[in-house]
């Protein structure tokens, strides 16, 4: 199976889930379901079908994409099984480190002002 995911690679999800990440959700078939979900809410949340427009855009703002859509498909994977972290705790900790990115990644994707620059980048 290859990915399917249009803004973040495999590898680049199970980095951010980490070591101790469920095998079956950090497994690529359901990295790539996690990616799906993740670019159409990101599509949806900034009103920009980013999807399409990917191949034209800045290596800058594919890296924004790419920050949000890997934090938030990691987050899926945590959130699957959090048993194998060292505690609920740690597990809980890297879930609010990955949805502060992809909120910080969103609220540029999202900004009205910030989006016409980051089109034109």
């Amino acid at each position: 199976m290859a990915d399917t995911g249009i803004f973040a690679t495999t590898a680049e999800v199970q980095r951010k889930a980490g070591a101790k990440a469920n095998t079956t959700a950090n497994a690529e078939a359901y990295i790539n379901d996690f990616m799906t979900q993740a670019e159409s809410e990101i599509n949806a949340m900034s009103r920009v079908n980013w999807s399409d427009l990917y191949a034209s855009l800045n290596a800058d703002v594919k890296g924004l994409l790419k920050q949000a859509a890997s934090n938030l498909a990691a987050i899926y994977i945590i959130q699957y099984d959090m048993s194998g972290y060292t505690s609920r705790a740690e597990a809980e900790t890297m879930l609010d480190v990955l949805y502060d990115g992809f909120r910080r990644a969103m609220s540029l994707l999202e900004d009205e002002k910030k989006r016409s620059f980051i089109e034109n980048a």
